[in-house]
């Protein structure tokens, strides 16, 4: 089904739901993510087939596909609390557009390397995002580093999709830095509730592979860092946010309301509804009962659902204004204490 943003001068031609998501000054528009992880595996010594994509939630089922040497980062994804993981076998001369073509036709939440990946395709992963969201598909990625020794001085990507986790943990006698541990941190954010912030998550390992000084976290919150920190008694996640300093709660829940509409208007709505007033009666009815059930789960409140007074709904074609606030997590806690 054809779906993704539009413009008022150039109006797609193709049948499907068009959504545009607009800031008010009181409002976010939310969506959501659903616990699958996209992930290349980079080496395989088991029974996988180069270039094919396999469904993976049980690490034993990853061990007789890539090999028990191999599969690391799926360990990782299935601890945080992926669902499951898709798996895309890359061959020995690995081809990054071809497995990104291949996970075009399929629809999973997060997506993450195996391990590092270079600036070059960091990028890449970037304008995949921004091109998938344009034509209506929506996912998070987590990237991380090789070199965790300094936080970044900029905002290295700059992007409400994507996660920059900038170190990584220790294991026992084991360091992963946090390009490796990356898929931990893709599982959890995808098998946290919409309506949870995984700011404060406690990651159940040892110590941090770096610690950074309280100057240095602030400078990396600013610049859109994921930060782990040890607080003397456990390691956590600083705050949950995305690398354009956006909440990840807020990121995730946007993407569920786009994705779960479009998928419900595919299934029942498009092509059988009458575009008069009691067609475009039912359509509010069923878009305010959706957004409804989020409210009732604290993602979201304050809905407002009505045809858009700017824009003519006639023809095969309905303009609609959706808005809401969005439901935040307690992060910070301010006291005055009266003594």
């Amino acid at each position: 089904m054809a779906g993704g943003s539009w413009d008022s001068t150039a109006l797609p031609k193709r049948p499907g739901l068009y959504l545009n998501f607009v800031e008010a000054a009181t409002a976010q528009i939310q969506g959501g993510a659903r616990g699958i992880i996209a992930m290349p595996i980079m080496t395989s010594s088991g029974t996988a087939v180069a270039k094919t994509m396999y469904t993976v939630s049980k690490e034993s089922e990853a061990a007789t596909l890539f090999g028990e040497g191999n599969i690391q980062s799926i360990k990782f994804a299935l601890q945080g609390g992926a669902k499951e993981v898709l798996a895309y076998a890359m061959e020995t001369t690995p081809d990054y557009a071809a497995m990104r073509d291949e996970f075009d036709k399929y629809e999973f939440n997060v997506f993450v390397f195996d391990g590092t990946a270079d600036t070059s395709e960091q990028a890449s992963v970037k304008t995949w995002i921004e091109t998938n969201r344009s034509e209506g598909k929506h996912f998070m990625a987590v990237l991380g580093r090789s070199d965790d020794s300094a936080v970044p001085a900029t905002k290295e990507f700059d992007e409400d999709y994507i996660i920059h986790l900038i170190n990584g943990v220790k294991i026992e006698d084991e360091t992963h830095h946090s390009a490796a541990f990356a898929p931990y941190i893709a599982g959890l954010i995808a098998g946290t509730a919409i309506n949870k912030s995984i700011t404060y998550n406690q990651v159940f390992v040892d110590d941090v592979n770096v610690r950074f000084k309280h100057s240095d976290i602030k400078t990396a919150l600013g610049n859109g860092a994921l930060v782990l920190v040890h607080d003397g008694g456990r390691v956590k996640i600083e705050q949950g946010i995305s690398s354009s300093t956006k909440k990840i709660r807020a990121i995730r829940a946007r993407q569920a309301v786009a994705t779960d509409i479009t998928k419900a208007a595919a299934e029942a709505y498009i092509g059988k509804l009458n575009n008069n007033e009691d067609g475009q009666k039912a359509l509010i009815g069923v878009i305010k009962a959706y957004l409804e059930t989020l409210e009732n789960a604290n993602v979201l409140s304050d809905i407002t659902v009505e045809l858009d007074a700017n824009q003519v709904s006639e023809g095969d074609s309905v303009f609609l204004i959706v808005g809401y606030k969005e439901v935040d997590s307690m992060e910070r806690i301010f006291l005055n204490i009266n003594v």
